[in-house]
């Protein structure tokens, strides 16, 4: 068993997967206990299948090349899982990259707890926005929120700003954790990442949190996932990933940890609030129908959940009706951007 599988699903990504193998390769020291998981998402326009089968055989006992049909990032994210032999399991996007010095300092323990019968749930850094064409950087950290010397649980923890969740990018989950709890994620559709760090919490026991900056995040590409255009033309697929958290996690009935389910249910009203807000800046008659649908879902489906969402302040200042209430929403909206420097 490997201390921790590292899976990079790739889809033609030739121009910048090196950087990100690179970034993973300068902490390995040649202990033989990091895997790399290159997962070839049917990558056509480029040679992305060809530099991965180099990578393997320049390093034939840490870097393999899975290559499959394309099936989404959700489905890459699925076959790294499934092929994962590390006690740990980290996803590492192909156009991201980790900071050599922050898993210098969280690999010791990793390995440490690899050893142990009872390994923690849950390793937590800090990842950083990296706006490489407008050349600045936004750290998101919890230091507010969790204890950053020893291993807690969610009964220890603070309270989450408006700006701060768990993202893909800051999470290190025990790979049988999420084996246990049956996590296989949407083929063909964007934004699974949010199901990724939502629905495996309820079984997380066990936390531990490096104040260190692991993860660095891409972000301002054309077409990118989060860039405002993309997510209006892919609207559909962030109702449909937003309806199956809903349908994943009964807060009620599934949580136990209060505080938790209060993270978790301000989670869940982000998510709502980003239906909301796109489906009003398409502002046509089929999207304001859509809003009303999605809305509609959550209360059929969770109506002891639906009003605690509902009345959040994200989703009061952004479902005001009427124009001027729409305005209202998105001009709230776009100030948020502008303060939390997210999209």
């Amino acid at each position: 068993m490997k201390t921790i599988t590292f899976a990079i699903p790739c889809y033609n990504s030739a121009e910048y997967m090196d950087k990100c193998i690179e970034s993973i390769l300068a902490f390995d020291d040649g202990l033989g206990d990091i895997e790399i998981l290159i997962v070839d998402d049917g990558s056509t326009k480029d040679d992305t299948a060809a530099k991965a089968d180099e990578w393997h055989e320049q390093y034939p006992e840490t870097i393999y090349a899975i290559h499959k049909e394309n099936g989404g990032h959700g489905s890459a994210v699925n076959v790294g899982l499934a092929n994962a032999r590390g006690r740990y399991f980290k996803v590492v996007d192909s156009d991201d990259w980790l900071d050599e010095a922050a898993m210098r300092t969280i690999m010791p323990y990793l390995r440490a707890q690899s050893e142990l019968r009872d390994a923690c749930d849950l390793v937590i850094g800090n990842y950083v926005y990296e706006k490489v064409y407008e050349g600045t950087r936004t750290v998101m950290d919890y230091g507010n929120v969790f204890p950053t010397d020893r291993e807690f649980t969610w009964d220890e923890i603070k309270h989450f700003k408006p700006s701060q969740y768990l993202l893909m990018h800051s999470v290190i989950y025990r790979s049988d954790l999420l084996r246990d709890v049956g996590l296989v994620l949407p083929e063909h559709c964007f934004y699974v990442d949010n199901i990724f760090v939502y629905v495996p919490l309820p079984a997380v026991y066990t936390i531990r949190y490096f104040d260190v900056d692991m993860y660095r995040y891409f972000i301002g590409r054309e077409g990118q996932s989060v860039n405002e255009d993309t997510m209006m033309a892919r609207i559909d697929q962030q109702l449909r990933i937003t309806r199956f958290m809903i349908d994943a996690v009964d807060l009620n009935e599934d949580v136990v940890q209060r505080k938790l389910r209060r993270y978790m249910e301000n989670y869940l009203s982000m998510m709502m609030c980003i239906c909301s807000v796109f489906l009003r800046m398409i502002n046509t008659p089929e999207s304001n129908q859509k809003r009303l649908d999605i809305w509609a879902y959550l209360k059929e489906r969770r109506p002891k959940t639906y009003p605690r969402i509902r009345k959040n302040v994200l989703n009061l200042s952004t479902n005001i009706p009427s124009e001027i209430g729409r305005r209202f929403g998105l001009g709230g909206y776009h100030l948020a951007q502008k303060i939390f420097k997210f999209n």
